[in-house]
């Protein structure tokens, strides 16, 4: 069984820790760089982000981690994990909410709305304002969220 639960774990670490650079690219250099467009062209900028996005790449590395992330909790509870057990439900559960859930509840509505602006300057800039703050908090949240459960899952791998 530990010959199939060690490779999980590093799949989990390893997709954990792209997730929390993605976001962290986007909170630490991105959104500031749209900021230095007019806010129309930000707006026009991150639209274009937002349909590249949802491709193969980033989605499985989203979903395709979601889903190693459950197939280890379905261990955990069945006590193959024996002392990485704890570790391993706290990880994926703060993947699980932090990355997926707060995706899915709070920046795929935001992306959605800005998407939805009229496509003339003063909507869009208008949009772009409104969108900005709430989704790069948000993106924070995924940011430290992703880099925590990385190291619950790197802490579960050296205590299995």
């Amino acid at each position: 069984m530990l010959a199939l639960i060690t490779p999980l774990i590093i799949v989990a670490i390893l997709g954990t820790g792209i997730m929390a650079g993605v976001f962290y690219a986007f909170s630490g250099f991105v959104t500031q760089g749209l900021d230095r467009l007019p806010g129309a062209d930000a707006a026009r900028a991150m639209r274009g982000i937002n349909v590249t996005a949802v491709r193969a790449p980033l989605m499985l590395a989203l979903f395709g981690t979601g889903l190693v992330v459950l197939v280890l909790l379905g261990f955990a509870f069945t006590g193959a994990l024996r002392g990485a057990m704890w570790w391993a439900v706290a990880a994926g559960a703060v993947y699980l909410v932090g990355a997926i859930g707060v995706t899915s509840g709070a920046n795929v509505p935001r992306n959605n709305r800005l998407a939805a602006a009229a496509n003339e300057a003063g909507p869009l800039e208008s949009a772009w304002h409104e969108f900005r703050p709430g989704w790069l908090g948000w993106n924070h949240v995924r940011t430290i969220t992703c880099a925590a459960s990385c190291v619950g899952f790197a802490i579960a791998l050296v205590a299995i």
